[in-house]
């Protein structure tokens, strides 16, 4: 099938690449030059396991190609994907201006049939406008689809070619008959393409978000409270997700939810709500929540240095919102340093894939590590914000021979407490 992906960040890339595999001939298009040439020398823009391998394997193939021309996607593709940003306006709406800009100019330009699809998270309606907006224009036949997406960066090339379900919501047949026919090769393992209307298809990855965003919130609140009382959260978290009702996942306490999806779609599902005179009371809850989580750990590490922090050589592992990305956006570990450095302390980071993003965001406020052993070099302690596997096993004695203070501030739990204070360690983690 001849496939077009507007927009190439990590869900429109992933995308493209991922149909392609499947044979399709797929043209990615997007508005920055740069990246486009880029791209068609190679180069993976983003930092996602497994994504170059396919990436490389299909552009020698032929199947996957890259242009900034929308009129050469358009002639190209049957089926349109709209993988465009929905950047969080002021009011935590999502700003649709670049899925209905684009929308614009499809109106415009097709001149034969074209399933629209709105890969994008977007709210409840946005099919209806979408369609309302190519509709001014179009003197050809058309349907928009909804196709929500459910891929996890780090996983993304994992989930999208073997999804637990495909939502896609539609009410034309004939849009629908070639979405099943799309991905019939990704679900031959019997999970389902589940068909609904546009609306429950759009509201259906607000919801899925938001319950998993209130599932971590949750056991912060959990973890804060073990704190309190002296309880173990890792022992509550194991009783607890042992109930098949709750599920093991997404059980883990930490330094709070961030990334490109969970923060926007908790406050542009409020936003809707709101809209609609209706309160999220639980959605409020776990915004509040979750920005006084992010920086939970600084009361613990100002305590340790009696309230005197100005002097002080941080050490922090983990600059990404989550292992295995190199994506910082609404990341835990950028709270934490903006505190730090607002009390007076100097910082010096490490990770393995995110300092670039970093530096562009923070420039020379921070120092940046050449390896996790180096950051800790003559620092006054080590802030843990991100699991990376290379953080979980690593060489303690060769910590505790760079550390001015043998002290660390776990906000992932990657360690066990009592092994910890056997080794010498002051160790102060969360809800344990």
């Amino acid at each position: 099938m001849k496939i077009a992906v507007i927009g190439t960040g990590y869900v429109g890339l992933v995308t493209g690449t991922c149909l392609a595999e499947t044979g399709n001939e797929v043209v990615c298009v997007d508005i920055d030059a740069s990246k486009i040439e880029r791209m068609k020398n190679g180069e993976v823009p983003i930092y996602e396991p497994h994504l170059d391998v396919l990436f490389d394997r299909n552009i020698k193939a032929g199947r996957l190609s890259f242009t900034t021309s929308l009129d050469e996607g358009l002639a190209h593709g049957e089926i349109i994907f709209l993988a465009l940003p929905t950047p969080e306006d002021e009011d935590g709406s999502a700003d649709l201006q670049y899925v209905l800009g684009v929308a614009d100019e499809i109106g415009k330009k097709i001149t034969s049939y074209k399933v629209i699809v709105d890969k994008s998270t977007v709210p409840v309606g946005t099919s209806d406008k979408v369609k309302a907006t190519i509709a001014k224009h179009a003197k050809s036949e058309f349907d928009v689809v909804s196709n929500p997406e459910f891929l996890r960066e780090g996983f993304a090339v994992d989930d999208f070619m073997k999804p637990e379900r495909i939502v896609v919501g539609s009410s034309s047949d004939r849009a629908t008959a070639l979405m099943k026919r799309l991905y019939g090769p990704f679900v031959r393992s019997g999970n389902p393409i589940i068909i609904m209307d546009e609306r429950s298809a759009e509201l259906t990855k607000y919801a899925a978000n938001s319950f998993l965003a209130t599932k971590i919130t949750f056991m912060n609140e959990i973890a804060n409270y073990c704190e309190l009382v002296g309880a173990d959260v890792d022992k509550v978290r194991i009783g607890m997700g042992t109930d098949s009702r709750i599920g093991k996942r997404f059980l883990f306490p930490g330094i709070g939810y961030g990334g490109s999806c969970f923060p926007k779609d908790v406050k542009a599902l409020h936003k809707s709500g709101k809209d609609e005179n209706h309160e999220f009371k639980i959605l409020s809850a776990v915004i509040d929540i979750n920005k006084n989580q992010k920086t939970v750990l600084i009361p613990k590490i100002e305590s340790y240095f009696n309230n005197q922090l100005t002097g002080k050589k941080i050490a922090l592992w983990g600059l990404s919102f989550k292992p295995e990305t190199d994506d910082i956006r609404e990341a835990p570990a950028l709270d934490i340093i903006d505190a730090l450095l607002k009390k007076g302390a100097s910082v010096i980071a490490f990770d393995p894939e995110a300092m670039t993003n970093v530096e562009r965001k923070l420039g020379n406020q921070i120092e940046y590590a050449a390896s996790m052993y180096k950051a800790v070099e003559n620092a006054d302690a080590l802030v843990i914000c991100t699991e990376w596997s290379i953080f979980r096993t690593p060489d303690f004695e060769k910590i505790k021979e760079h550390l001015t203070n043998k002290v660390i501030f776990d906000g992932r739990n990657l360690y066990e407490v009592n092994e910890m204070k056997e080794m010498g360690f002051n160790y102060f983690s969360i809800g344990r």
